[in-house]
């Protein structure tokens, strides 16, 4: 699943390219994705201009006069900027037309989402969410007073979208790797020098994986086509049974909330 990397760098290969250009039409060649595409949406955003490309942890939203269009990519999906002209393949199920230029998403397992909110006011999927890991709000101090009391694992906290939102499973066990955090220490436990290097390692792995133009593992393409390169900087995720880059100790693999987790059990305490 396309992770705040993956969604990060889609929007900023879209934002400049089409901030500012009028939509022409739209073209929905399979509405059923994991909810239905509104059949009124080219009514909807034909003639209007489109404002900004802004992100809310894992969703895309790009914002009109009169309302936002809100795209998620679910598991495998991708937005990419093609010729208007060009042929669509099996999985291309909505363009947005821009002139000569259409926004295009590809989405073989119909996953994703597309959906309209007139308006100011956040779609229901985002109002609930979090804090973003890379905004300002995001410091050793919330973390710490945001977690006392609580006996949840660390790993799973933080991929808490209530809490913090689009620290996936992969820059989760990244993030607590670079900390020195075992994933299974109740995060209650953390004290604030601790929460502080936890939140520095986030941000700091969420950094790293946009300048590499976020991960690709089997799915993901940036809008113009092309695949992350942050998973050959991967110190544990899916590498159970290879050595620690750092001290050669096996990486091991447990499941934690459904998930697969991994760690290094020498260097994470």
């Amino acid at each position: 699943m396309p992770e705040l990397p993956e969604v990060e760098t889609t929007r900023r290969g879209i934002a400049p390219e089409l901030s500012g250009h009028t939509v022409s039409g739209v073209v929905v060649r399979n509405g059923r994705l994991r909810q239905p595409v509104p059949p009124e949406l080219a009514e909807l955003l034909t003639g209007l201009t489109l404002d900004t490309v802004e992100r809310r942890a894992k969703y895309l939203l790009f914002r009109f006069p009169t309302g936002s269009l809100l795209v998620h990519l679910g598991m495998s999906g991708s937005l990419r900027i093609v010729p208007a002209s060009l042929a669509p393949e099996k999985h291309d199920h909505l363009d947005i037309v821009f002139g000569p230029r259409a926004l295009r998403l590809r989405d073989p397992r119909r996953f994703g989402l597309a959906l309209w909110q007139p308006g100011e006011a956040p779609h229901p999927l985002i109002a609930g969410l979090g804090v973003e890991p890379l905004g300002d709000h995001f410091d050793g101090a919330w973390l710490h007073t945001a977690t006392r009391g609580r006996k949840t694992p660390v790993k799973l906290f933080i991929m808490d979208g209530s809490q913090l939102v689009g620290v996936g499973n992969i820059y989760a066990s990244e993030s607590l790797f670079r900390a020195g955090i075992d994933p299974t220490t109740p995060v209650g436990e953390l004290g604030p020098k601790r929460c502080a290097r936890l939140v520095t390692s986030i941000r700091e792995t969420l950094q790293d994986a946009l300048a590499a133009g976020g991960s690709t593992l089997r799915d993901f393409v940036s809008s113009s086509g092309m695949p992350g390169y942050f998973q050959q900087q991967y110190f544990v995720y899916g590498r159970d049974g290879e050595p620690c880059r750092k001290c050669a100790t096996p990486i091991r693999k447990r499941i934690m909330g459904q998930r697969a987790t991994f760690y290094c059990s020498r260097c994470q305490r």
